[in-house]
C-alpha cells in the first residue's frame, strides 16, 4: 500500500491548504495539492494527499471517504501510479 491518496469530487473553491487541514485530523500530512487546469488556473476538482504512513492512509480512507468538504461528498482512494503514455 502506498502513502498517497487520490481525493475526488472537490468543490472548485477547495485549496491545497483546505485539503491539508481536512486530512490533518487523521494523521500527519506530508503534502497536499489540488490539481488545477494549466490554461485557466481553475481547479480540476481533484487532488492528492500524501500521508506519513500506510496506516494513516487506511485510516483516512475509512474516515474521510464520503465525508463532506465545503458542501460536497469527497471520494478518497489510494492513488494509482500514473499511466505511461505511448510514444
Amino acid at each position: 500500500m502506498a502513502t498517497k491518496l487520490f481525493v475526488g469530487n472537490l468543490d472548485y473553491t477547495v485549496t491545497s491548504d483546505d485539503l491539508k487541514a481536512a486530512f490533518a485530523g487523521v494523521g500527519t500530512v506530508v503534502d497536499a495539492v489540488v490539481i488545477s487546469d494549466k490554461m485557466t488556473g481553475r481547479s480540476r476538482g481533484f487532488g492528492f494527499v500524501e500521508m506519513s504512513s500506510e496506516a494513516e492512509v487506511k485510516d483516512a480512507i475509512e474516515k474521510l471517504n464520503g465525508s463532506d468538504l465545503k458542501g460536497r461528498k469527497i471520494n478518497v482512494n489510494e492513488a494509482r501510479p500514473p499511466r505511461e503514455t505511448q510514444a
